[in-house]
Parts: structure tokens; sequence; C-alpha cells
């Protein structure tokens, strides 16, 4: 297995570049290093695994795909732009126009509306604009098969129906990146599929998809594999090796 740390795993075109990113945690008990030097390039329109098991850093490196949370050294760069230079309102503001994250366990707000819950990014975004982003909401949700449920709360429809309802909300501001923390996690594997067909989709449409999991079942649906073990990337291969190597 080739060890990726220190060294990018893709083209000089990337839209998103990771360089020598590492991650340490400060607790009472000492230094917790959770990513190890990660360098790693993702382009325009790849749908990207990255496939790890529990405390293998996938969701620490989502935080810095997404700029939750600050990397102890290292350089973040999406589309251009050094992310890690931000300042946290700035950083606030850039997430919310550029990054769409999706998560397993949802996140959608029960209070509100599916229709709401869709529109609430686009206000955050300070990018509401009455009817206009009404009706793009909900072409969002009908794009994902839910236009009929746009009224209900997130409590009466099904996990995978909230999956999409995720998904729609982190396409609000049409932002070019999107990142997945393990979105088939609560989900069956029909259900799953489904999801990851949508997703399929909107790399055809020109989006980045990142997606962390820990299904190595998973390989044979994403253009490009990454595997991360104790804060590092190891070997890359397109899917379809993948599946065949199976």
């Amino acid at each position: 297995m080739d060890d990726l740390a220190g060294g990018p795993v893709a083209g000089p075109d990337a839209f998103v570049r990771l360089e020598n990113i590492r991650k340490v945690y400060r607790t009472a008990a000492g230094d917790v290093p959770a990513l190890s030097g990660v360098s790693a390039e993702f382009g325009t329109g790849e749908f990207v695994g990255i496939v790890g098991k529990s405390g293998a850093g996938k969701s620490t490196l989502v935080n810095m795909l997404t700029g939750v949370d600050r990397a102890t050294s290292g350089r973040v760069e999406v589309g251009g732009l050094c992310v890690t230079d931000l300042a946290e309102d700035e950083m606030a503001l850039w997430r919310g126009q550029n990054v769409g994250v999706i998560y397993q366990s949802f996140e959608l707000l029960p209070q509100l509306s599916l229709l709401e819950n869709v529109l609430l990014p686009i206000d955050l975004a300070g990018r509401y604009h009455g009817s206009q982003s009404v009706m793009r909401a909900e072409a969002l949700l009908d794009q994902v098969g839910l236009a009929e449920h746009m009224h209900k709360p997130p409590t009466r429809i099904s996990g995978g129906q909230q999956q999409r309802v995720a998904i729609a909300r982190a396409l609000a501001n049409n932002p070019p990146l999107l990142v997945a923390d393990e979105p088939t996690g609560n989900l069956d594997s029909a259900t799953a599929h489904e999801i990851l067909g949508l997703f399929e989709r909107l790399v055809v449409e020109g989006k980045t998809v990142i997606m962390v999991t820990h299904d190595a079942t998973l390989t044979g649906e994403f253009s490009r594999v990454l595997t991360i073990a104790d804060g590092r990337l190891h070997s890359e291969w397109p899917a379809t090796a993948a599946v065949s190597a199976s």
C-alpha cells in the first residue's frame, strides 16, 4: 500500500488542494494527532471516495475541507483561494457560498418545513431574494423527488427522504464543492444507492463531490478512491480497478 502523506495525488489542475495538513488535538493527557501531513488534490467534476475505519481521521479531514475546523499546520486551497488564511467571519461566509456539507444524521431543523430547511442556507449566506429564492428551493426539492412533501416537517418523512432534503439544502447556494460525511451510514442499501446516484448526477453537472465512508463495499461507486488510516492517506485507485481487483 502506497503512503500518500506529504505528496499530492492528482494533477496540476486540481480544484481542491490539501498541502501537508496536520491536525493535533491538545488534551490533558497530551497531544493527539488526527491528521499527519495529508496532501491531496481533487479535480472539478470528480466523485472521490475516502474510505477508512472509525477513528482513521475521516471526520477531521471533512472539517479541514469545509473550514469547520482549522489545521494545526498546512494549507487548504479551493478554487485558487487559500481558505486557511481567512478570518472566522470570512470563513463562515465562504463556506456558506461555496461548500455544501451533507452529514450522516441529516441535521435538518424539525421545527421548519422541508422548504424552509432548504431556504435557510440561502438566507444565512445573504442571498435571499423573496420569490426567486423560494422558486429555487422548490426546484431543488423537485430535483430530489420531494416537491409534494415540501410543506411537511422532517419528522413526517423517511430517513432516505430526509437525506435527499439534506442534499437539496447543500445545493441551495449552488456551491461547486460538496463534502459528504458518511451520508449513507443510517440508510438501507437500496436507499444508499439512490443517494449515490444523486451524487453521480451532480458530478455530471460539474460538481466536485468528496465523500468519506467506512463502507468499503461502496468503492465501485466512485470515480477515484483513497483510503485513510491513522491520519494518513494511502493508496488510490480508479474505482473500476478496485472492483476488478476484488
